[in-house]
């Protein structure tokens, strides 16, 4: 083979591939780089806006993947290379990807918004797809809850995001609400007096804001007194039930009663 014929004949082809190539090394080198540096820039930024610490890695992968792609797409161009066809075989790659991983990518989405949001965050106690329990952990894929029996539930994050959570610990003060029926024959006055005292004697009970205690409702069988009191979250379930023993023991000892439904029945003789 004649290599000086060869050059001779393609000098040009020859001259523009290698200034290509060596242009594209450049980009390549310089472009990944930057890259780099504009990554740790970003992670350093999420950081110091207090970014839950679970999903900076994602983040930083998926931006860093995105970069990279941009940079490959660049590099191709400036070797001559058409894009158009790498484009085809990205997006359709892509969209046998997503068909794939549907569900996968929901419960990924899932994941990003509730730890961007931050609607509950480890250790509250949350209600959320018909389950109550304290939050153990919150992936990228999935949320775990522990209930107070013991059990612990593992949730998609595309079910949790897209549905109604109360959570339980966001506020540190909670209101206890309590109904207890009297007859109609006891003294009203006397019932709420009673009530009153037991509050006043309760120091899990919150002075301010201040307590109600209100006839809420004239039964069917009794005359319903409701008492609002405020209390810390933490006591919210040992105050609920010491509160309803207290109230039956108290009323038993004033003689008021607690009635329960009755019927009058009569008979006719034909």
């Amino acid at each position: 083979m004649d290599i000086q014929k060869l050059w001779d004949d393609n000098q040009e082809l020859i001259m523009t591939w290698g200034a290509n190539i060596l242009k594209a090394i450049v980009v390549l080198i310089i472009g990944m780089w930057v890259i780099k540096r504009i990554v740790n820039l970003i992670v350093k930024s999420f950081n110091k806006r207090g970014l839950d610490p679970t999903i900076i890695p994602t983040l930083r992968g998926v931006i860093k993947v995105a970069l990279m792609a941009s940079l490959i797409f660049a590099v191709v161009g400036i070797l001559g290379i058409p894009t158009s066809g790498f484009l085809a075989i990205f997006g359709a790659a892509g969209l046998a990807i997503g068909l794939a991983l549907q569900g996968s990518l929901a419960n990924f989405a899932g994941g990003i918004l509730l730890l961007t949001l931050k609607p509950f965050k480890n250790g509250d106690v949350i209600t959320v797809n018909g389950e109550t329990g304290a939050v153990q952990a919150i992936s990228i894929l999935t949320t775990v809850l522990k209930t107070p029996d013991n059990r612990v539930i593992y949730m998609s994050n595309g079910s949790v995001a897209g549905a109604t959570i109360t959570n339980y610990s966001e506020e540190e003060d909670r209101r206890l609400d309590q109904v207890y029926g009297i007859s109609y024959s006891d003294d009203i006055a006397k019932a709420k007096s009673v009530l009153k005292q037991i509050i006043e004697d309760e120091s899990r009970i919150m002075k301010d804001p201040e307590y109600a205690i209100l006839v809420s409702e004239l039964g069917d069988n009794a005359v319903n007194i409701t008492i609002r009191c405020w209390c810390k979250g933490a006591d919210y379930w040992g105050l609920h039930f010491d509160m309803i023993e207290r109230v039956k023991v108290t009323f038993d000892k004033e003689g008021i009663s607690f009635p329960f439904p009755q019927r009058d029945v009569y008979v006719h003789n034909q």
